[in-house]
């Protein structure tokens, strides 16, 4: 056979792998190196100028595709990011939400004012405490998509409730189901960690997350557009809200089934080795012995969950990011839960109000604050927490002008600047967070600190709205949320002027030492 006609030789298929027959190298034959390397690359732009198909099993590009092509291996996170970019999109599209409050207590529903403080919106704060735990424990479990799908059915419920249900009962069941969708948040962005390979974690993420901020903010515009220029009632933006949630809950059953979980898999790789007892053949197991194995993984499971809290907690560094992060996340939950009463105490009787339109720019706002922080150079290992306390404060004063005021656009103005700030300090803990973990250990640490958050919140909430001996005004309850910023505030400013003083005591040591960010060489 010549080299020519060698050289022609077809590529061959075999199984799901694209290979060509074996030939001899380049150093028999001159040139050979050449001619194969002219050959691949022929084959290759043929191949792309062929039938163009997604790998929808979210893997690397080594199995056929729907379309019949076999894709390059940087396809294979289309097919689960682009349905799921779609169901967060649509699961927060719901221009209802800014108006919420006007249509609890409007013709509608006719509740008081005082039922949908204290007796309706504390249900969802509560119910969040004690569902958030189990949830992160099922989650992974359950491989992701169930809880997905859970999370657009109670979307439905919720909004089906609010448009059909009347009374206090209807609406706490409402937000009981609306607890549900918000706990199940943390399938929603870790779903596509399971999916995609970590090279694309960044550009996923970046995808998934912008898909929710703009979905929150085109309902929010949407709302604030049909409500005062097509003059719609707050009904239509009710059912247009239960048509969103209703699409991505269609949507959540196209999303592909991960094969495994990150984990428990985890956990069984590293026990599988040492644990003869787990070796059985999966059809040979009876449901005693299964049992007994799974029981031995729910022991793992939690003791690898307890070494991990403390080994994550131990540097000084991340605690203190994780306890603004979650005393932030408090905070920040309940001004903007209860920010739509003081905008009805405020401008009473009002339903021509920008809070829709308030409330959709000040996201995007927070959103390019979010992507601009990410571009600033900074020792923030230096003088994050004083950031962090400087930044708070403006927080804290913005509260207070909000509540302090009478006039509707300087408390829809404070509101704007509340949310941007918030945004931005979120994402500087975030990554200052993620830069000292494992990947494994960021789900932990961060539903960890979601749960110290709503743990504060529901405290918060028993104290300052449920409390029945003190019956504080809407005014009042806004003057201990800005206190209670200030208080962060001091704390971390405190904290903030002692590192610096610490990190720049060594005067003559080495730049570069100086220079350091946090331990990323001893990752926990």
């Amino acid at each position: 056979m010549t080299v020519a006609s060698m050289a022609k030789t077809p590529p061959q298929r075999s199984g799901s792998l694209l290979r060509t027959e074996v030939l001899p190298g380049p150093g028999e034959y001159p040139g050979m190196g050449q001619v194969l390397e002219q050959e691949e690359r022929k084959t290759s732009l043929g191949s792309r100028r062929g039938t163009m198909g997604f790998c929808w099993s979210g893997e690397c590009g080594n199995r056929p595709c729907w379309a019949g092509h076999y894709m390059p291996c940087h396809a294979g996170w289309v097919g689960p990011t682009v349905p799921l970019c779609i169901y967060g999109f649509c699961s927060m599209m719901r221009p209802i939400e800014p108006y919420m409050t006007e249509f609890l207590t409007g013709t509608y529903k006719n509740l008081t004012t005082e039922q949908v403080t204290r007796q309706v919106f504390p249900v969802w704060t509560y119910s969040s405490l004690v569902l958030l735990i189990p949830v992160l424990l099922v989650t992974d479990f359950l491989r992701y998509k169930p809880v997905i799908i859970l999370q657009g059915l109670s979307y439905v419920t919720t909004f089906l409730l609010v448009l059909v249900g009347s009374g206090v009962h209807s609406a706490q069941l409402a937000f009981f189901s609306y607890s549900i969708a918000m706990a199940a948040d943390v399938a929603y962005f870790s779903y596509i960690y399971s999916m995609v390979q970590p090279s694309y974690y960044q550009r996923v993420t970046s995808y998934v997350k912008g898909a929710v901020l703009l979905g929150y903010s085109v309902g929010a515009l949407l709302g604030q557009l049909l409500l005062s220029f097509a003059g719609v009632s707050l009904y239509c933006l009710a059912v247009v809200t239960l048509i969103s949630v209703s699409v991505a809950l269609i949507t959540s059953f196209f999303l592909p089934m991960p094969r495994t979980s990150l984990f428990i898999k985890g956990i069984y790789s590293a026990q599988q080795g040492s644990s003869g007892e787990d070796n059985y053949d999966s059809e040979s197991q009876d449901v005693w012995v299964r049992s007994v194995t799974a029981a031995k993984h729910v022991g793992r499971m939690f003791k690898r969950l307890a070494l991990d809290c403390r080994k994550c907690y131990s540097s000084v560094a991340v605690l203190f990011f994780c306890i603004w992060s979650a005393t932030g996340r408090c905070g920040f939950y309940q001004v903007t839960g209860y920010v739509q009463i003081l905008w009805v105490y405020i401008q009473p009787h009002n339903f021509t109000t920008f809070n829709g339109g308030v409330d959709g720019i000040s996201t995007l706002s927070g959103a390019a604050a979010t992507v601009a922080v990410g571009h600033l150079s900074l020792e923030w290992s230096v003088w994050g927490e004083l950031v962090l306390g400087g930044s708070t404060f403006l927080i804290a004063g913005a509260i207070f002008l909000m509540d302090v005021t009478d006039n509707i656009w300087i408390s829809y103005t404070c509101f704007f600047l509340f949310k941007t700030i918030y945004m931005q300090l979120s994402t500087i803990c975030t990554f200052q967070i993620a830069k000292t973990l494992k990947r494994e250990r960021y789900a932990l640490v961060f539903g960890l600190n979601s749960f110290m958050g709503t743990v504060l919140q529901s405290v918060l909430t028993a104290i300052v709205i449920n409390t029945k001996s003190l019956q504080l005004t809407i005014t009042t309850q806004f003057l201990i949320y800005a206190s209670y910023f200030a208080a962060i505030s001091l704390l971390f400013t405190v904290r903030g002027v002692y590192t610096v003083l610490h990190k720049q005591r060594p005067a003559g040591g080495n730049q570069a030492e100086r220079t350091t960010n946090l331990p990323e060489a001893s990752r926990l």
